[in-house]
């Protein structure tokens, strides 16, 4: 789960370095030589290239890497390789010597291919990837997956476009504030780094006896990670209101999400269900870990809920498990996104968890309201009050002490 975490910012960053004004054919020559540099230990890529699709074929427009053979200066936009992209959006050919494959047809050399389309008819374009000795299926799959949302979103879908007063008008209005559970202290704070941003938290009151809450944090923020927000929110709210399994919840809004062309699909979610007893049921799908600090061992480890699965979107199946735990008499749980612990000073450093810890580990008989105001105080101030670089979100759940007889 952390490997695909890392992976899906490391490209997040490469999209965030983009110029999208630019035409698409240049942004796209851009990337690819970027994305090989980045990508290429870590992928095991040999070259990649960029064909652009005219009336009726497609024509070479970059070649990057050491393809180590002739390429093909154009495809057919009927053959066996282009159909099959243009059918699945993302498809590897692992054995070259199959039948149909871009080496057996003349058109590549002889390695395993891995490709993806982005844009939308006129204007599509397949990017090759060789794949050299020791690349990985699973990390092909995913990365690529991932490139082919990004571009979805972020440079050829115009259904993204909106007013951005609306949109954060709607974001507003998902973030409701915590519900009263007896027997406990709920509170929670979310600050955009633009008007309108990605990162959210909900709650769900089921009866007096439980209660769903969750927080989550998109890929990027602004517009396009605001509308996959909405689209997650409404999904996990109807999956709730169905009584569906968690586990089987958070399956069905992946599949969902990866299918969706509105949003850049890419989300960390961690949701939980906690009885009034502190029983809590929940699923972690690639965020950050939420922690809880025990009153028993003050100076203690906390305990950390990563059990789930990867960040949702880039897959179209993904997999998830439910956790347990137990939050006691007096203990504290904190949920919160990358925008706090990523603060960085001017030296580039960053707040990180350890002073997130010890902020709670100072006194947990606080409120958690307090709990709250005092860890954002301190990630602000560690910026030297500088604008938020990131979204930053924080859910503090707190049980009540039982009171002494």
């Amino acid at each position: 789960m952390e490997t695909a975490k890392l992976l899906y910012r490391r490209l997040d960053s490469l999209f965030g370095a983009l110029n999208s004004r630019r035409p698409q054919k240049q942004v796209l020559e851009s990337f690819i030589e970027e994305s090989f540099r980045t990508l290429k230990d870590d992928l095991r890529l040999r070259a990649a290239l960029l064909y652009s699709e005219r009336r009726d074929d497609l024509a070479l427009a970059k070649v990057v890497g050491e393809p180590g053979g002739k390429v093909a200066e154009t495809l057919d936009a009927a053959s066996n390789p282009v159909r099959l992209v243009y059918q699945h959006r993302v498809y590897i050919f692992r054995d070259p010597d199959a039948e149909g494959t871009p080496y057996k047809l003349g058109l590549l050399p002889r390695f395993p291919v891995a490709a993806i389309v982005v844009g939308r008819r006129p204007t599509r374009h397949i990017l090759f990837y060789l794949l050299d000795l020791g690349w990985q299926f699973d990390e092909v799959d995913f990365s690529l997956n991932t490139v082919r949302a990004a571009f979805g979103s972020r440079l050829f879908d115009a259904r993204v476009r909106g007013s951005v007063r609306e949109a954060a008008e709607i974001q507003q209005s998902l973030l409701e504030e915590p519900p009263d559970f007896p027997g406990y202290e709920i509170a929670a704070r979310s600050l955009p780094a633009e008007e309108v941003g990605g990162d959210f938290f909900d709650f769900h009151a089921f009866d007096e006896d439980m209660l769903g809450l969750a927080i989550g944090d998109a890929s990027g923020h602004g517009l396009p990670a605001a509308l996959l927000v909405r689209d997650v929110v409404t999904g996990l709210r109807m999956g709730l209101e169905k009584e569906l399994k968690i586990a089987t919840v958070f399956a069905k809004l992946n599949r969902v999400i990866h299918r969706s062309n509105l949003s850049s699909r890419f989300i960390s979610v961690f949701y939980g269900e906690l009885e009034a007893d502190g029983n809590l049921i929940y699923v972690n799908a690639g965020h950050q870990p939420p922690l809880v600090f025990s009153t028993r061992e003050p100076d203690g480890p906390t305990l950390e809920l990563t059990t789930g699965g990867t960040v949702i979107g880039p897959l179209p199946e993904a997999k998830f498990r439910r956790g347990f735990a137990r939050i006691r008499p007096g203990e504290v749980l904190v949920m919160c996104t990358d925008g706090i612990l990523e603060r960085r000073d001017p030296k580039g450093e960053f707040f990180g968890e350890e002073r997130l810890r010890a902020l709670v580990r100072e006194d947990l008989e606080v409120s958690a309201e307090a709990l709250l105001e005092r860890i954002f105080g301190a990630s602000y101030a560690f910026g030297r009050e500088r604008p938020w670089e990131d979204d930053a979100t924080m859910v503090v759940v707190r049980r009540l002490p039982v009171a002494p007889p």
